[in-house]
């Protein structure tokens, strides 16, 4: 088994181009040396986790951004478009990655409006029970509510794609045992 830098060294555009056709196609597979071999070596390596911690950062520069936006107004606009982000797309988004965590079972375009979708349908449903609880539908529930929905989703989400992880190469050494 050759590394992939191995494999294309010395090769010329048109061979490289073919190669990454047959990437793409699946009918050449790419697979990593040194898998993370526990949940937190996954969630230290940014080549699986980046977009946890993207959502994370979004996370926590929401909150700030709001918690600060009445001290100056260039707060106040990255209020309004980290807000947004923060309604309209990573519920919606977050749910999908805990619920579909293969990469192959939603293509992008589907998983960006699903996600949006989702949204729309989950925060009015988070606000019809804040509702009905003694905090009722304001700033500070709404952001308590939709971060924790967010974070416990988000962490969901992760282990599940580990899980699949573990799956994946523990039948990929199962292969490889039997040739």
């Amino acid at each position: 088994m050759a590394s992939l830098e191995e494999y294309t060294r010395g090769k010329s555009y048109r061979e490289l181009v073919k190669i990454y056709r047959d990437i793409v196609d699946g009918k050449l597979v790419i697979e990593d040396p040194d898998p993370p071999s526990d949940y937190y070596s996954y969630l230290t390596r940014l080549d699986y986790s980046a977009w946890l911690w993207i959502c994370a950062g979004l996370l926590v520069f929401t909150l700030v951004s709001i918690g600060l936006s009445d001290s100056s107004p260039v707060f106040a606009y990255a209020r309004y478009i980290l807000g947004t982000i923060f309604v309209l797309f990573l519920p919606g988004y977050l749910t999908i990655e805990a619920l579909y965590p293969g990469d192959n079972e939603l293509g992008d375009l589907e998983r960006l409006a699903l996600s949006i979708g989702l949204s729309l349908a989950l925060v009015p449903l988070i606000g019809l029970v804040l509702n009905y609880t003694p905090w009722g539908i304001r700033l500070t529930p709404v952001l308590v509510s939709l971060t924790m929905y967010s974070a416990i989703l988000a962490f969901t989400a992760s282990y599940r794609k580990y899980m699949l992880l573990r799956k994946t190469v523990s039948r990929g050494l199962s292969k490889s045992r039997r040739k």
